[in-house]
């Protein structure tokens, strides 16, 4: 954490009790007030050379300390702690400091700020979330606040993110968010990698580590090689692989990100070869999907410090002149071969995120834009088997050809760039598909393509650990 924000003890404000928040909310008030009573006196006195840097230092971690109150005035669920920072910074305002301003318009650059849920207008279901979440992580991030249109997925969400990182498992608190880190740095997603720097500074992470990979244990930088693989192109996953790094330690990590492999309905409307023939055909039409913002992202220097190789990405599954099997899920499938694997490694595991992914892939409120009673089944299964189409995973029981009469090409660029090269994702691109769509059913989309993605990237993981294992 900031030097600023270690000066005072924010932990009281996670409590459910009032009266614990209440007392610390003071111990802060009496904090600041002094900062800023010691800061005011300052300009009032002739300033000498050898105090100039001191005086920097102290207005800094003011300002930290204020940034931190700011954000509890709009995002705690505890109306008390609202009140009272907003009373605070009010109070140092009217002492001749000035105050942060928020940064940006809400928690997402997509969907405008009023239609996204307010902290503070959530109903009794809705602040249990925030409660917990924030009793858990003392915020509520952007992630949690554009999950609200649909409580079911974020508690659920919510519930496996806090035992993958913060319950008691194999691996030390500060490996979990730096294997964080580097997993949000592969897509230059630096608001995630914030999250958890400061939550591994916070959990007693060694603040080194965060100059750059190389200066991270070897067990970490071992991991970096299999990020980079699962990220971009995870079909090139194999036992060797596993065998490189500590494989104990490779698998715990890999557990992280498990997925549930949903069992396709049986649909044998045509045969198993005509079947086999339409994959092959989506699957090579999907290399021609591009996107029309496709120029190269220069990672930032303070993101790509965690990763190696910044010139590796996303590369189509099926190229000329290359070809990879394609990989049959009736062959290697989560029911029969990664549930119980989990559960021999990371008990309870398992049943979470197996609970996670059915919500994801079969949540539906059975509209469609302006339309009700609608069975959104067919739609979903169409958006799930395109994304393990790109990735070469193939459903024996699906005919492929309803893709292509379900997903235009723009809702096909818009896919295609959140799962393989998210950091080129566009507003515009956003903006450009399913045009009379609501914006919770765009975020239930988003839901579907990060699941689909990942449970990609864990079939070939965990088939080669199994392959290994073996």
């Amino acid at each position: 954490m900031a030097e600023g924000e270690n000066e005072v003890r924010w932990d009281g404000l996670c409590s459910r009790d009032s009266t614990t928040r209440e007392t610390a909310l003071e111990n802060i008030k009496q904090t600041i007030l002094r900062k800023t009573e010691y800061l005011r006196s300052v300009k009032e006195t002739p300033l000498r050379p050898s105090h100039g840097l001191s005086n920097a230092v102290s207005l800094d971690g003011l300002n930290k300390l204020l940034a931190h109150l700011l954000m509890l005035s709009k995002r705690c669920p505890f109306k008390d702690v609202r009140e009272k920072s907003e009373f605070i910074l009010k109070s140092v305002q009217e002492l001749g400091i000035r105050i942060p301003r928020p940064l940006g318009h809400g928690p997402s650059r997509f969907i405008p700020e009023k239609e996204i849920l307010q902290v503070g207008g959530e109903d009794a279901q809705m602040h249990t979330l925030f409660a917990d979440s924030f009793a858990a992580l003392g915020r509520l991030d952007n992630i949690t606040l554009v999950m609200v249109f649909h409580p079911q997925y974020l508690e659920s969400f919510l519930k496996t993110q806090h035992y993958l990182l913060q319950m008691d498992g194999p691996l030390p608190l500060h490996y979990r968010h730096y294997i964080g880190i580097m997993a949000a740095a592969r897509h230059q997603c630096s608001y995630l990698v914030n999250l958890h720097v400061n939550d591994f500074l916070h959990v007693g992470g060694d603040p080194k580590w965060l100059n750059g990979l190389e200066t991270a244990p070897q067990k970490l930088q071992n991991l970096g090689e299999l990020n980079k693989v699962l990220a971009h192109r995870p079909w090139l996953i194999t036992k060797e692989h596993i065998e490189v790094s500590d494989s104990f330690f490779e698998v715990e990590a890999l557990m992280e990100k498990m997925r549930q492999l949903q069992e396709c309905r049986d649909e044998e409307e045509a045969s198993q070869e005509e079947m086999a023939s339409r994959f092959e055909i989506e699957k090579r039409e999907s290399m021609f999907v591009f996107s029309s913002d496709d120029e190269e992202v220069t990672p930032a220097r303070d993101v790509s410090r965690h990763f190696e190789d910044t010139s590796y990405g996303y590369k189509d599954f099926s190229r000329h002149g290359m070809h990879v099997p394609t990989f049959r899920v009736q062959d290697y499938c989560w029911e029969d071969h990664g549930y119980s694997l989990v559960n021999r490694l990371y008990p309870d595991v398992g049943q979470l995120i197996d609970e996670k992914f059915h919500i994801a892939y079969n949540l539906t409120y059975n509209t469609m834009a302006m339309h009700k009673d609608v069975d959104t089944s067919m739609l979903r299964r169409a958006i799930w088997n395109y994304i393990h189409c790109m990735f070469g995973i193939r459903y024996d029981d699906y005919d492929y050809g309803e893709i292509n009469q379900l997903l235009d090409r723009s809702f096909k660029v818009y896919i295609k760039t959140v799962v393989c090269t998210p950091e080129k994702v566009t507003k515009r691109m956003y903006d450009s598909f399913w045009r009379q769509f609501k914006h919770s059913e765009k975020v239930h989309v988003n839901l579907l393509l990060i699941e689909a993605r990942m449970q990609a990237e864990l079939l070939y993981a965990l088939r080669a650990i199994t392959r290994y294992m073996t």
